[in-house]
């Protein structure tokens, strides 16, 4: 590839959003911009312009720019570039949503009325046809939970929502029900139009082809119908989409009429990188991406050993000392933090730090999956921000770490409680005492509890609200719980996300030990020594190792060793490749553009093969790799 002597062929890009950011003639627009583009860069300086120009005509109308991003990381970054100006507010989809929301308080409750009878009526119509046992106890304990919520609703004057945190009580909307109510209101209320138009004549959304898509498909639906005085303006690459929720067919959905700027330059990745992630997009589109002339060439070795190696930690330990002797940097054999290793799969995360039990259950629930990977899921925040920190304040012997944590969390100690009994204040006090007291308990006599019994014990003593998702296990009898447990429970098929198959994966979780939430916890909050795909959008590491293995990550979603060539596609890949679906290979393909982009010295990809040779020969035949940078390691 030859070198590029204009560093600077995308600053014409700048100056085409620029144009589109008027309010006078706006456009609509959608950025292409692949990894290392400085997506983000070209983001803060059309805003930067846009604030020179409109500041004083936007404040006059009590207008804002409004800016979406994926993590509250990158909210941080992005206001920090902007010297945090009120004129520009920058959120995440949630935050965002609930801002045009949350004052439409009775047209939550009506939307909250039809949905929760909708249902109602489809659990009741599966009772009718569907026979006794787990699946029925469940189904009908659900019934009886949303019952419970629609027969509260017209007590409700306030909803309440809490984007960065937990919602408990009958008052709070979960992080779904947030966007599901917002993608309504958008489409089917000329109102909430309006109030977005106004409020926000141009919004602008990064990582655009992982937001959600009936969000997404509602914002085109407004700027169809607002064209004239709404810009949106979508930053992204269909290629880095690595949610399940995000809008497939963003790309080839884009109005003709609007502008379709595109960003050439890599400025992270040396050469031989930004060779291989060209050759890894090429089936997919035709956007090639250039290199900075003054980038090194790199490296990049593929290390294939056999899926029947036993001591893999050993073998990749060897296979980083190679790298140091290959590439003459000895940081290869440094700490962890010298090394970035990425793995592809959670699986492979869960199972090599130890949490794979209760992991499991819950990753095969699509529905379950994002909330499962970023922390959010409120079934399990239950045991990691009120249960773990009061085991964690418990063994540091800080009784005032506990007192805080029931202050924030408990119901025993709410303002309201507190208020409602101003006399009896030292009682109350005493019985929060008493459940934290029969909560570590469970821990009394070496004793390792599961999740479950932590469960029923805080659903017992009132110590914490129970998560909806979790009040129909939780108010079962000590019969109906044994019944459960002695049932069979099969795990889901992909994309079965009926009530039925989120219930039972919970009744798999909560027989796991809860032990494991510990390790849970270090992974998604990046205390591990490797990362995924998710972790690391938008980062870069100069020394980066992918490790590939489909035994260990067991995961229906991927397939490296049919990426690869190593499996023969099944006539179902086939099938839905002629229809356009997206499939595992595909998907597999984004992951490994995402994670190999992070790259901006050298690169070890290290593959567990089943058959070693049939991968060499297929690697060279499709040229993503020269002779000499396949290495068949045998492991001793």
């Amino acid at each position: 590839m030859p070198f590029v002597d204009d560093d600077h062929v995308d600053d014409t890009v700048d100056q085409q959003i620029s144009a589109c950011l008027t309010l006078e003639k706006p456009k609509s627009f959608f950025l292409f911009a692949g990894a290392g583009s400085g997506k983000t860069r070209s983001l803060v300086e059309a805003l930067k312009v846009l604030r020179l120009k409109k500041a004083d005509q936007l404040r006059q109308y009590g207008q804002r720019i409004g800016v979406i991003t994926y993590t509250n990381a990158a909210c941080d970054e992005i206001k920090q570039r902007l010297e945090y100006d009120s004129l520009i507010e920058v959120s995440t989809i949630h935050s965002f949503v609930w801002s045009l929301i949350g004052s439409f308080h009775a047209d939550i409750r009506s939307w909250l009325i039809m949905y929760l009878n909708t249902k109602i009526d489809e659990l009741n119509e599966k009772q009718r046809k569907g026979r006794p046992g787990k699946a029925s106890l469940d189904r009908q304990k659900e019934i009886e939970t949303k019952k419970e919520r629609l027969a509260n609703l017209n007590r409700i004057k306030r909803f309440t929502y809490n984007p960065n945190g937990d919602n408990f009580g009958q008052d709070s909307l979960n992080h779904s029900e947030v966007i599901e109510i917002g993608s309504y209101f958008l489409t089917q209320k000329s109102l909430m139009q309006e109030v977005l138009v106004n409020k926000f004549p141009i919004l602008l959304i990064d990582e655009s082809q992982d937001t959600i898509k009936s969000f997404m498909e509602a914002l085109f639906q407004v700027q169809k119908k607002h064209s004239e005085h709404f810009v949106l303006g979508l930053f992204g690459d269909t290629m880095q989409r690595i949610y399940g929720h995000g809008k497939e067919d963003l790309e080839r959905d884009i109005p003709a009429e609007w502008e379709k700027p595109s960003k050439q330059m890599n400025h992270r990745c040396p050469l031989r990188i930004i060779k291989l992630i060209n050759k890894i997009r090429s089936e997919v589109d035709r956007q090639v991406e250039r290199p900075r002339s003054d980038k090194e060439e790199g490296f990049v070795r593929f290390f294939i050993l056999s899926t029947g190696t036993t001591n893999k930690l050993p073998a990749e330990y060897e296979i980083r000392k190679q790298m140091a002797t290959i590439t003459n940097d000895s940081l290869w054999t440094g700490s962890d933090t010298e090394v970035k290793i990425l793995i592809l799969e959670h699986h492979m995360a869960a199972r090599r730090m130890g949490f794979i039990e209760m992991f499991e259950p819950l990753y095969a629930v699509s529905s379950l999956t994002t909330g499962l990977l970023d922390g959010s899921l409120p079934g399990l925040r239950l045991f990691s921000h009120q249960v773990l920190p009061i085991i964690k304040a418990r063994d540091n012997d800080d009784k005032f770490a506990i007192a805080a944590i029931l202050r924030k969390y408990s119901p025993l100690l709410s303002k309201d409680i507190i208020k409602t009994i101003e006399e009896d204040q030292s009682l109350q006090i005493e019985k929060a005492r008493k459940a934290v007291e029969s909560l570590l308990s469970l821990w009394g006599e070496d004793k390792k509890p599961r999740f479950l019994d932590v469960l029923r014990n805080v659903a017992q003593t009132g110590l914490f609200e129970i998560p909806e998702s979790l009040r129909p296990i939780a108010s079962r009898s000590g019969d109906e719980q044994i019944m459960v447990e002695n049932t069979k429970i099969t795990p889901p098929l992909e994309e079965d996300d009926d009530s039925n198959s989120i219930l039972d994966a919970w009744d798999k979780f909560l027989l796991t030990p809860f032990e494991q939430i510990k390790l849970y916890d270090k992974y998604i909050n990046g205390q591990a020594a490797f990362g995924t795909h998710q972790g690391i959008k938008g980062l870069e590491f100069q020394r980066v190792m992918v490790i590939m293995d489909d035994n260990e990550a067991r995961g229906f979603m991927f397939s490296y060793d049919k990426l690869l060539g190593t499996k023969e596609k099944t006539e179902t890949d086939i099938r839905n490749e002629q229809e356009g679906k997206d499939t595992g290979i595909n998907r597999t393909r984004r992951l490994f553009y995402v994670t190999c982009s992070r790259t901006q010295k050298s690169l070890a990809i290290v593959y567990y093969s089943p058959n070693p040779e049939k991968t060499r020969s297929q690697l060279l035949d499709d040229h993503w790799f020269e002779s000499n940078e396949i290495i068949l390691f045998s492991a001793t």
